[in-house]
């Protein structure tokens, strides 16, 4: 019966057509085109390298005033529960500094910082200054600094920081950057923690990225990252694909009017490298002890490494 499925799968993938399963997760960056320009890729489009990280920030700039809808509607709230469990991994303590990268509008710096209270270690102490309190701690002092390359998110995060009471006074605290990933404004050794939640996949230059959360952590400091995988089941594999090519582009058009951006970040998912190749790819940044684990059958996973 398995057999019979699996061919079944196998002459339906063919007549559907390959673009849909372009799987094609090389992380060759180098092409050159006709005219002597670099080329990339931006979904399953040929573009000039120099034009996706603006190609990518109108993406983000159209989906950001419903980017957190989109999340839960699209994985049916599942991206909670694969937050929560980037946290759980990284397990952060009063004096841990986070530096949340693609954190857009702050989900899991909220998370960070909620984690960080909940410590048997930290101990709050609400300071009122008239009609107004602020959350300080007599434990050591802990931030989460949101870098995002579209203000529009980070705008989105601001809003929503400042209903849950963090600010860049309060402790833990939280700050927000706007700048570009492959070149982050911090000094070398400066945070102990580094999470990039579906992020990279986005960035033209994934392995600079890489050298730069080496280079920003502290010795000891943990890199995390959250990231949709290739799910190794081959027929999990195209039940995920056809919810994904034909399902999440129409959500997108239903619920923010824009069809297109939702349709290159499921591109932009096959085009990412898979589990193991990413290890590789961490491993040559300099980072030890990288490993990953796959979350729900695979569709995504975290790989974690260690600067040491």
């Amino acid at each position: 019966m398995l057999q019979s499925l699996g061919r079944s799968v196998r002459y339906l993938r063919s007549s559907i057509g390959s673009r849909l399963y372009s799987t094609n997760n090389t992380t060759n960056t180098n092409n050159t085109g006709e005219n002597g320009n670099e080329k990339t890729h931006f979904g399953f489009k040929t573009v000039n390298k120099d034009d996706k990280e603006s190609m990518v920030k109108e993406v983000f700039d159209n989906v950001s005033s419903n980017y957190d809808l989109m999340n839960d509607v699209m994985s049916m709230g599942i991206h909670r529960l694969w937050k929560d469990e980037l946290i759980n991994t990284l397990n952060p303590t009063p004096g841990s500094h986070l530096l949340d990268v693609a954190g857009g509008t702050g989900d899991i710096s909220f998370r960070f910082l909620d984690k960080i209270k909940t410590s048997p270690n930290y101990f709050p102490n609400i300071i009122k200054n008239g009609s107004s309190e602020t959350l300080k701690s007599s434990s050591l002092p802990s931030s989460a600094t949101v870098f995002d390359i579209n203000q529009s998110m980070l705008n989105e995060g601001k809003k929503r920081g400042l209903t849950k009471g963090y600010t860049d006074q309060s402790d833990p605290s939280i700050d927000w950057v706007q700048g570009n990933s492959e070149a982050l404004p911090f000094k070398d050794d400066t945070f102990n923690c580094y999470t990039v939640s579906f992020g990279i996949r986005n960035c033209t230059n994934i392995d600079q990225v890489l050298k730069e959360a080496y280079r920003v952590l502290k010795p000891g400091g943990r890199f995390l990252c959250l990231e949709f995988s290739q799910v190794p089941n081959p027929l999990l594999r195209f039940a995920y694909d056809q919810y994904s090519f034909n399902v999440i582009p129409v959500m997108g058009q239903l619920i923010s009017g824009d069809r297109d951006s939702y349709a290159y970040l499921v591109e932009s998912i096959r085009k990412f490298p898979d589990q193991e190749n990413f290890v590789q790819m961490i491993q040559d940044a300099g980072f030890k002890q990288v490993t990953y684990k796959n979350l729900t059958f695979g569709i995504c996973s975290i790989h974690s490494g260690f600067k040491l």
